[in-house]
């Protein structure tokens, strides 16, 4: 049986087996102990399982808003991982989930144990507890999200230190990539002018602009909240920098692209 929820949602398999079924594109696969499921939402799945022994799945669902609001400018880090969890909000033909396998040295199997025994004993404070580990979790996600896209051999200086300007676009500076590389600044500029073909100020808006756009497209988040994520401590200039990159404001660019969606959106500096 199928089953669509408005939600992300964690499955776990901490004892046994199962199978995880994708409805879009009939996709079986199996979710071995250790391992995860990590599903959008809307996406079509259904589980099996098919073992004599009890089979263990611990599975945590998350809700759009909180997890726009609470946990996404944590985990905004990791490119691939930022689209996943923004596409099905924009692209109906977006991947349905993650399939992850965790070390034997990682201890997510301790914290979700943790996180189970604070659920089974409800206590006043048990959600403010619970919302902090499950910032761990997704962390931890993330880092074994990160160690199982290897990067390529072949890919040069100026891709890593593009790739490196994404992963770290709300407060990377040319003197950190400097640092970070062991060039000179000056080095590093010429570099990605002749094999980029832009400057750093230039790569580094185009990054944070296609970021502004895929969150006013697929949250529901203030502009001075996704202003905030973008490394933009005025709010002001992340107004001035969108109009200039998109000819429009932000505010328009959510009204033509976001129409299901009904974002809290101030009025627009640049037009009092």
């Amino acid at each position: 049986m199928f089953h669509r929820r408005d939600f992300f949602f964690f499955s776990f398999a901490y004892s046994g087996d199962y199978g995880a079924l994708s409805y879009k594109y009939d996709n079986h696969i199996t979710i071995h102990e250790n391992e995860c499921y990590i599903g959008q939402p809307f996406a079509g799945y259904a589980l099996s399982a098919h073992s004599e022994k009890d089979i263990i799945i611990i599975g945590i669902p998350i809700q759009k808003e909180t997890f726009f609001q609470v946990f996404l400018p944590v985990l905004s880090a990791d490119t691939k991982l930022f689209r996943f969890f923004l596409d099905p909000q924009t692209n109906e033909y977006s991947e349905e989930f993650i399939h992850l396998r965790f070390d034997d040295s990682c201890c997510i199997r301790t914290l979700l144990e943790m996180m189970v025994i604070e659920y089974a004993n409800p206590q006043e404070d048990t959600q403010a507890i619970l919302q902090p580990m499950v910032l761990t979790l997704l962390m931890m996600v993330a880092r074994q999200y990160k160690r199982s896209s290897p990067v390529p051999k072949d890919e040069r200086l100026s891709e890593r230190i593009v790739r490196y300007m994404g992963e770290h676009s709300d407060v990377v500076t040319l003197k950190d990539i400097s640092k970070h590389f062991s060039y000179h600044p000056n080095y590093i500029s010429t570099l990605l002018h002749r094999e980029i073909g832009k400057s750093f100020s230039e790569i580094l808006l185009e990054q944070r602009m296609e970021r502004a756009a895929f969150l006013l497209k697929g949250t529901t988040l203030s502009v001075e909240e996704i202003a905030s994520m973008l490394g933009y401590s005025n709010s002001s200039n992340f107004y001035k920098a969108f109009r200039e990159f998109y000819q429009c404001s932000p505010r328009d660019y959510a009204g033509k692209n976001n129409p299901v969606v009904c974002l809290r959106l101030p009025s627009d500096p640049a037009s009092r």
